[in-house]
C-alpha cells in the first residue's frame, strides 16, 4: 500500500542574523500572498498559497555556524510558480531585496524537465531558494523521462542536467 502526499506544509529555517533574515522572508512571504501567524524578536511564521514558511533565530550556543549546502542537511528549495511570467515577477521583487544574493536570474532549464524554467537566490544567510515553473505534468508528460514514451530515470545528475552514461 502506497500514499500520495499533498505536497509540503510547511518548512522551518534556522537563521543567525535575524535582524536580515527575519523582514526578509517575511517580506518574501507576504509578497507571495501569505499572511504572518507568528512575528516576535526570534521568529517569524507565515501561512498561506497551500503552505507555511517558519524562520526562527538560531539560538545563542549554536548562532554563527554558517550554512554549508554541501554539508549534511538542506542544500535548497524550491517552490512551484503557477507560470513562467510569476517566475518573472518573483526575480523583480527579489531584485529589490538588498539582502539577496541571486545566484541565477530567469532561465531555461530544459535539461533538467521539459520546459524548466526557473530562479535561485539566497537569503542573508545563504539558505538557496528555488521559483520554478513547469508545463503540463513535467516528468510524467509525454516528452518527459517518466512518460509512457520516455527514457526513464536518469544515472547522473549536475549542471547538464538529467543524463544517462
Amino acid at each position: 500500500m502506497t500514499v500520495e502526499v499533498n505536497g509540503i506544509a510547511h518548512i522551518q529555517l534556522t537563521v543567525n542574523d535575524g535582524e536580515r533574515c527575519l523582514p526578509f522572508w517575511e517580506d518574501l512571504c507576504h509578497f507571495l500572498e501569505m499572511e504572518t501567524l507568528i512575528r516576535n524578536e526570534d521568529t517569524v511564521y507565515c501561512i498561506g498559497s497551500r503552505t507555511g514558511i517558519l524562520v526562527r533565530v538560531a539560538p545563542g550556543d549554536k548562532k554563527g555556524r554558517a550554512f554549508d549546502q554541501d554539508s549534511s542537511g538542506l542544500h535548497h528549495f524550491c517552490f512551484r510558480a503557477r507560470s513562467e511570467q510569476d517566475v518573472d515577477k518573483i526575480y523583480e521583487f527579489i531584485l529589490t531585496q538588498t539582502h539577496a544574493r541571486i545566484i541565477h536570474g530567469p532561465e531555461d532549464g530544459s535539461h533538467f524537465a521539459p520546459g524548466y524554467y526557473s530562479l535561485l537566490f539566497e537569503d542573508p544567510d545563504g539558505i538557496r531558494v528555488e521559483f520554478n515553473y513547469v508545463p503540463g505534468k513535467g516528468h510524467f508528460g509525454d516528452k518527459g523521462r517518466l512518460g509512457k514514451q520516455g527514457q526513464g530515470p536518469a544515472n547522473q545528475y549536475g549542471d547538464d542536467g538529467l543524463t544517462d552514461i
